[in-house]
């Protein structure tokens, strides 16, 4: 049964079943005046905000959130699912790509864009160099060498990762579809959050009988996040499309899950499904909180076959140095 809300003649919002369905064409005051009359709901949705979105932000994405709940019928409200961690990683693409410009594998940019069709925003990002920003739109120049060398680069055949995400990325001066990493005071941006994350997570661990392999260990990461007034992001990719495999890996069936909040990478995990993986990926992200304090530090990784800056939680325990191949970069 649908149920249709009108203010005038103006349609606002039908429920199919117990979820909202958008309107064509309406806007946040639209938004709002729903959720006024539909407080539970309100309060769910807010707490799926980040805490560094501001309200522009927030209230775009919040409308691509309602607007698609309902191709997504396993969703319910209050309840962590597979399907709403996909909606909402969906919405963040969208947001970063409207907002910071941020690029992505081009199938998704192409899904994120159908999915907000109706949902007006105001002003695109303005993508600029860093030499633009700094010198105020004056261009250096570049010299018969570096454009020589760059010739050179382009003649070259781009990665086949870079291919399928619609990216070719040079390495040449002013070219501005290079992504820029983290900047360096992001880290201790984040550690305050991460400090508090910490504490809950011991708590939480202690109330549990400590850290063990019969725990519920996304459960425990969720909870302790959201109690935190954050959300997790989860990025699925299957084994066989990642290029930075071993070169003597021979498994190639299952999915990988990428951990990430606040856009701080947490952990990585492998399993037979989504839910497998995102349970390992939890399990090796819970077990960085077993020292005296995790750091959010700027670490090195692979990503589409190359090297970048990324943010990463990281604990006291001496590991590995070389960290899991990224399977996502918001930056």
């Amino acid at each position: 049964m649908c149920v249709a809300f009108r203010i005038g003649e103006r349609k606002l919002l039908k429920l199919s079943g117990s979820f909202p369905v958008m309107a064509e064409g309406s806007g946040q005051d639209v938004v709002s005046e729903y959720l006024q009359q539909n407080p539970h709901l309100a309060h769910w949705v807010e707490s799926l905000r980040e805490l560094s979105e501001t309200n522009k932000h927030w209230h775009a994405r919040r409308e691509f959130v309602l607007r698609n709940m309902e191709a997504f019928p396993t969703i319910q409200p209050g309840i962590t699912t597979p399907s709403l961690d996909r909606l909402l990683s969906l919405s963040k693409v969208w947001a970063n790509q409207t907002f910071l410009g941020c690029r992505y594998p081009q199938p998704v940019m192409d899904k994120v864009k159908e999915m907000a069709e109706g949902i007006g925003v105001s002003k695109s990002p303005v993508q600029k160099t860093k030499d633009e920003i700094v010198g105020k739109g004056k261009r250096p120049s570049v010299s018969a060498m570096d454009a020589e060398s760059c010739a050179k680069k382009n003649k070259t055949v781009p990665n086949d990762s870079d291919i399928k995400g619609g990216e070719h990325n040079v390495d040449c001066p002013n070219t501005a579809a290079v992504k820029s990493g983290p900047l360096p005071e992001a880290p201790a941006e984040h550690q305050p959050f991460f400090n508090r994350l910490y504490k809950t997570v011991a708590w939480k661990l202690v109330s549990a009988g400590g850290f063990g392999p019969n725990l519920d260990h996304f459960e425990i990461l969720r909870t302790c996040v959201e109690s935190c007034k954050a959300s997790l992001s989860c990025v699925f990719v299957p084994l066989k499309d990642i290029p930075d495999l071993p070169a003597g890996c021979t498994q190639r069936e299952g999915q990988v899950c990428e951990l990430r909040c606040h856009t701080v990478y947490m952990g990585t995990g492998y399993g037979r499904d989504e839910c497998a993986a995102r349970a390992m990926a939890s399990k090796e992200a819970l077990k960085g909180f077993q020292g005296r304090k995790v750091t959010v530090k700027i670490s090195r990784r692979r990503f589409r076959g190359r090297d970048v800056e990324d943010l990463v939680l990281l604990d006291e325990q001496p590991r590995s140095s070389i960290l899991p191949p990224a399977l996502s970069y918001p930056f």
